[in-house]
């Protein structure tokens, strides 16, 4: 049997790029105000979520694995008043997923088997696991995402809905 380390880092590494550009083709389109807007009582806006999922990789990937020293601060991932620019908030994803493809192309065949975990990880894993986690939890994301941006530019009349 063939070592399946170089796939397995290649076809992750190519699955993140899939899931950044996915993101930006609906993310991109919306205007700031659109981008930090919650059309409805409950849930999150745009520019929340994407706070959430730089959050969510920089820790569980970048403080866990890469050791970046990373210190997450979830609750402000949901709660963030300040609302910083939408091309801000979009290069901070870009980095964290920079960061992620980067960890996931020095992973040894060996490194993917170490044990992993971390806070609302209470059981140890081995390290594959967190980055299959992540991508899944990255795009489960990303359909809420699509589903804002729906809404957002439904209600305000305007046509941004990618092709």
């Amino acid at each position: 049997m063939t070592d399946l380390a170089p796939t397995v880092a290649a076809d992750l590494a190519e699955y993140y790029e899939y899931i950044a550009a996915h993101l930006h083709k609906w993310v991109d389109p919306l205007t700031e105000e659109q981008f930090w807007r919650n059309p409805f009582e409950h849930g999150n806006s745009v520019g929340h979520l994407m706070l959430h999922l730089t959050g969510n990789l920089n820790y569980y990937i970048g403080a866990r694995v890469a050791e970046t020293g990373y210190v997450r601060d979830r609750e402000r991932e949901f709660r963030e008043t300040r609302r910083p620019p939408k091309s801000e908030v979009l290069q901070a994803f870009d980095r964290a997923i920079e960061m992620v493809i980067s960890t996931i192309r020095k992973q040894s065949a060996t490194d993917w088997e170490k044990e992993y975990s971390a806070e609302r990880e209470p059981e140890a894993k081995e390290r594959f696991m967190i980055f299959v986690r992540c991508a899944g939890h990255a795009y489960h994301h990303v359909g809420q995402i699509i589903y804002l941006n729906r809404e957002l530019t439904r209600k305000i009349g305007a046509k941004t809905t990618p092709a």
